[in-house]
């Protein structure tokens, strides 16, 4: 699957602090890097989305933070190597095509295609490898056999017309050093029953060994869209395999960086990094980034209450790519936070201030302020901090020595460079 084009990014001269990030599993800040492999090679994986309905600004905050991580390795010269799948096979989407009256594979590609879009108007650069759950199959399927061979996993027997053979995850079984439940999350049981029952997961299945057990293969139903399975049977994947599969395919075991949206915290992230656990005994990742929710006005936003704020509808009424840009950095990427119309007003304000003071800045401001954005990024990507630098620049006079405009474009290749904001 193609992702969307690649914009060009500045090098920028200096050397960058090595970044520190929250890691979900510890709860504590963990550098990326260390002292004696400053440059070494990274990895990231970043859950993308299931394409049954346009990018809102919950999608957008996600990918930018990542986005935003990703240009802080590169300017500390680390080559990078980054994934990013598309569940473009899930009850959801089937869900959705069915109400609209629409084919699942036309829904899927319409939507992907938009947020293609969307990324590209965003100044999101794309990942190396894009990768459908569908592209993923042909790879999964002799990884769930094996996960059988093992013990490891287990056929339940339909009940109430369901068909025989789902198989599903012995995630007890499956607990190791490397792994086991609670490892990505620190939930308690209480906490993963209620996630898991929000969000795609089955407890109350018969037949389970374990009512948290997550489904690796859905055996064929009439009416549904189905793949060969070997001795599975024919059928489709489950959530949580595509991501274990694709990454372990990809990326080193572990790689440096796993990333998504808080809701995939559980069950999501805990069980694709089971399942490559009990793969081949190594953790997932390194580390788990996650970002917060996004709501609007006060309410969560969501498909159900029709809230949703989304880009491509932003981008039709004419506002600036880079004024939401502008907006999603102004908030920290950990927070759950709500848009409203006066933050875009605010940063289309900030665009105007900065827009005004950069063509005086001088080379000794335009570095300092590259230091200055630098440092707060490489803190957690504390974006805020970093327009906020911005802000302080242009609030100060110009300078009157005579070497106004002399730092106006390494000032701006660092906007762009370092945040992503093509501000001209």
């Amino acid at each position: 699957m193609l992702a969307w084009s690649a914009p060009t990014v500045p090098h920028l001269p200096g050397n960058a602090p090595i970044l520190a990030v929250h890691d979900t599993a510890t709860g504590q800040l963990q550098d990326t890097a260390d002292a004696a492999a400053a440059n070494a090679a990274a990895s990231m994986y970043v859950c993308g989305i299931t394409p049954y309905d346009a990018t809102h600004m919950g999608h957008a905050a996600t990918y930018v933070a990542f986005d935003l991580l990703l240009r802080i390795w590169r300017d500390a010269g680390r080559p990078v190597t980054y994934v990013q799948n598309v569940t473009d096979i899930d009850d959801p989407l089937l869900e959705r095509a069915t109400k609209l009256g629409m084919d699942w594979q036309v829904l899927a590609k319409e939507q992907t295609d938009l947020f293609r879009a969307d990324m590209e108007a965003l100044n999101v650069i794309p990942p190396e490898h894009y990768i459908g759950a569908v592209e993923s199959i042909p790879w999964l399927v002799p990884l769930v056999e094996e996960l059988l061979a093992k013990d490891l996993a287990y056929p339940v027997p339909g009940e109430n017309g369901e068909p025989d053979g789902d198989i599903y995850f012995d995630a007890e079984g499956a607990a190791s050093a490397a792994w086991e439940l609670g490892t990505v999350s620190g939930y308690d049981r209480e906490t993963m029953l209620g996630f898991f029952a929000e969000r795609g997961g089955d407890p109350q299945r018969p037949g389970k060994r374990d009512a948290l057990d997550p489904l690796l293969w859905r055996v064929a139903r009439a009416g549904e869209p189905e793949w060969d399975g070997e001795t599975l049977g024919s059928g489709r994947p489950g959530w949580h395999i595509e991501c274990s599969v694709i990454a372990r395919r990809l990326l080193p075991a572990p790689f440096t960086v796993q990333g998504g949206g808080s809701d995939l915290i559980f069950p999501h992230h805990e069980f694709s990094a089971g399942h490559a656990a009990a793969l081949d005994g190594k953790a997932l990742a390194e580390t788990y980034v996650h970002t917060g929710m996004v709501g609007l006005d006060g309410e969560k936003m969501s498909k159900s209450l029709g809230n949703l704020v989304l880009v491509s509808r932003l981008r039709e009424a004419g506002v600036e790519p880079v004024a939401i840009r502008t907006v999603l950095l102004g908030q920290h990427y950990r927070s759950d936070w709500f848009w409203t119309e006066d933050l875009l007003v605010q940063a289309a304000e900030r665009l105007t201030r900065w827009r005004q003071r950069v063509t005086s800045a001088t080379l000794a401001e335009a570095t300092a302020v590259i230091t200055r954005i630098r440092a707060r990024l490489a803190n957690d990507l504390d974006s805020p901090s970093a327009l906020m630098v911005l802000d302080e620049f242009a609030a100060q006079a110009a300078s009157d020595d005579g070497s106004q405009g002399s730092g106006e474009k390494l000032l701006l290749d660092a906007l762009d460079a370092l945040l992503g904001l093509k501000i001209v």
